[in-house]
């Protein structure tokens, strides 16, 4: 579908807050004839039962497209109500096509392409155990990215970035000993992986599944296990966030975040686990691994959000800190095991910490257990990052 310019969606929310509007004068109107007086209380109690009641059904994706004054406006008026399923279609099609749609704020890395020919994602003739072809994506030239040491980063902002002034201060993120101090979550749950032959989990050879021992559920159990054995106190939100809708999913998941902040203050770290999607130009699917000490383990790859969107995030710089130097200590270690980072417009949620982080823990290519190999790796580091900001 071809984006509609921004300024062409502009008359169709003009003439719904219109709509709206004439609806409140009607209901105004027939308040008077004994309908009860409409105040801004009960307009505001109206809208927290019509949220909660759409939240709680679970069935995000029938919820009217328009707004919920508006869609309350227009049950009080027939002549409005006549025309709901245009307007709801209108609304639809703005959602989908405006700037700051959830499907613009997502901005969703599944079928990343690269170029068969690019010599920074190497071909690995490596037996494996799923028969995906696999690559090494491993740049070696700074050409087109920000760099500081070691670390690569993709920056599709608009933002001019100084690494080295940026890095001269340590993150704003404080690692304390209280408890709980970690939130895992997955806002895209039932992203998955390609099964080795007879332990397929879905017939048709989807990388998508509700079952939490074969999706990124089951690589955040295994990061959450090895902060707990590090002593750190952990809670891991095993909520399947996209099964109800996949563009909304970051919606739901924000509302879920701002409640564990607000009932666990000694959370200051915030890490969205997901998995990318990767195929080259003729759509192609791969797999990207790093070999550490003889085993496959998937590559992965940090997403830093910020204010490109519009939408607020004043600290997205602590958040790019804090992944560059995460970033840095796992290259030290393990050269490969990493993939550019990304520094995207969108905020992906990240603006409820300064620790927040988007992790993706290698492709739909990979196999589970080159996923679970590359979280424990990856979580071992970040241990260690985390007893530097005490």
């Amino acid at each position: 579908m071809k984006r509609q310019k921004k300024g062409q969606a502009g008359p169709r929310r003009f003439a719904a807050l219109a709509m709206a509007l004439f609806a409140f004068l009607l209901a105004a109107g027939a308040a008077g004839g004994g309908r009860g007086e409409i105040t801004a209380g009960s307009i505001g109690a109206a809208v927290l039962r019509a949220e909660l009641a759409a939240w709680n059904s679970g069935h995000t994706e029938e919820r009217s497209p328009l707004g919920v004054l508006t869609a309350l406006a227009m049950q009080d008026s027939a002549v409005l109500q006549s025309n709901r399923a245009a307007a709801e279609a209108a609304a639809k099609e703005d959602s989908a096509t405006g700037e700051d749609s959830a499907a613009s704020r997502d901005e969703t890395h599944e079928g990343t392409v690269i170029d068969p020919e690019d010599n920074e994602a190497a071909e690995v003739n490596d037996e494996n155990d799923n028969g995906v072809p696999a690559k090494t994506i491993h740049p070696t030239n700074g050409a087109g990215y920000l760099v500081w040491k070691d670390v690569y980063i993709t920056n599709t902002t608009s933002h001019n970035v100084d690494l080295d002034a940026l890095m001269k201060t340590r993150p704003a993120a404080v690692f304390t000993d209280e408890m709980p101090q970690i939130l895992i979550l997955h806002t895209h749950a039932t992203e998955s992986y390609t099964m080795p032959e007879g332990q397929e989990y879905n017939d048709d050879g989807a990388t998508r599944t509700e079952n939490t021992d074969y999706n990124v559920v089951r690589v955040g159990d295994e990061i959450a296990d090895v902060f707990e054995e590090a002593g750190i106190s952990v809670l891991h939100d095993r909520t399947l966030y996209d099964a109800a809708g996949y563009n909304d999913a970051y919606d739901r998941a924000e509302m879920s975040i701002q409640a564990y902040l607000e009932k666990y203050p000694s959370i200051h770290f915030v890490l969205d686990i997901h998995r990318d999607a990767i195929e080259d130009s003729d759509g192609n699917a791969y797999k990207v691994i790093s070999n550490v000490d003889g085993k496959n383990a998937a590559q992965l790859s940090i997403v830093v959000g910020s204010d490109g969107s519009g939408l607020p995030h004043d600290h997205w710089q602590e958040n790019l800190k804090l992944a560059v130097l995460l970033q840095q200590n796992l290259l030290e270690d393990y050269p490969t095991l990493m993939r550019p980072m990304y520094l995207r417009n969108s905020r992906y949620n990240e603006h409820a910490t300064t620790g927040s982080l988007l992790v993706e823990v290698g492709a739909a290519g990979n196999s589970l257990d080159e996923a679970l190999y590359a979280s424990r790796l990856f979580a071992e580091e970040m241990v260690e990052v985390l007893q530097t900001l005490r």
